[in-house]
């Protein structure tokens, strides 16, 4: 195992900004991650999360999977508020707007997503919601 493999949550956020994403981008089983940045929507402080994402055409795309768990994860809530958020992919740093992927574009990310990581289809069976698609759009 690589030292990222063994990255997870602040830790992750931390290697992944010392080394512009050398340490952090490549994780797990082929997957690539980015470091979202988003606006606390109670509290507006910024908070950030290292989350797997594929690319699609110009866009980055992500997924609120919450592993399946019944409730979306807090970034989603917070960007629901505030689509104005931050990324960072490798060691580029820039503001993105995110939107919800619906109807053709969903299944189309989706798809691709379960290819970089195939457990999504595993959460959205431990799960009733209908597991969001995110879209980031560089501003």
């Amino acid at each position: 195992m690589n030292e990222a493999e063994s990255l997870f949550g602040d830790e992750h956020v931390r290697r992944y900004r010392e080394t512009g994403g050398k340490v952090g981008h490549d994780w797990k089983k082929g997957s690539t991650i980015l470091l979202l940045t988003t606006t606390g929507r109670t509290s507006g402080e910024k908070r950030t999360v290292p989350l797997i994402y594929v690319q699609d055409g110009a866009h980055y795309a992500i997924v609120a999977s919450k592993g399946g768990a019944p409730d979306h994860p807090g970034w989603y809530k917070n960007l629901e508020k505030t689509p104005e958020v931050e990324l960072q992919v490798k060691d580029e740093v820039f503001r993105a707007r995110a939107r919800r992927a619906e109807g053709e574009e969903r299944a189309r990310i989706w798809k691709k997503a379960n290819e970089m990581w195939p457990d999504y289809d595993n959460y959205a069976k431990r799960t009733a919601r209908e597991i969001p698609v995110v879209v980031l759009e560089r501003l």
